[in-house]
């Protein structure tokens, strides 16, 4: 089990895919965000805090990993891609008669990316943070 997780993670043949998971995990998030009702369905599962964190933290560790750079470039590239990403979100929301954007959400979304790239940044194999 700890290898197929090391090839998930860690393995440079799965960079790109990393990569492109983040962005697919994005537009899920934004269509499926813009669905009437489906926010509210969804909020009866776990409270906006808890989805926001959870969703943009995944987000965030798929950048992380997916992208090249040393663990500092990375983190910086991968906290500013979700920043941006948090931020369209809720102007996408605002737009919406049925959704509201909100600031708040979109700090949830900075901090999770901050906590999840320090993370990374600190705890990462020395070997997978240099590529």
């Amino acid at each position: 089990m700890p290898a197929l997780i090391s090839l998930l993670v860690l393995d440079e043949r799965l960079r790109k895919l990393r990569y492109g998971t983040a962005l697919a995990m994005y537009a899920a998030i934004l269509i499926m965000g813009s669905v009437p009702g489906a926010r509210a369905e969804i909020g009866t599962v776990a409270s906006g805090i808890i989805l926001h964190t959870i969703a943009y933290g995944a987000i965030t560790f798929l950048l992380f990993t997916g992208s090249l750079g040393s663990a500092r470039e990375r983190a910086i590239k991968s906290v500013l891609t979700v920043m941006a990403m948090g931020a369209l979100d809720e102007l996408v929301q605002s737009f919406l008669p049925y959704r509201s954007g909100a600031v708040g959400d979109w700090m949830v979304d900075c901090n999770a990316a901050l906590i999840t790239a320090g993370l990374l940044w600190a705890f990462l194999p020395q070997t997978a943070r240099s590529r």
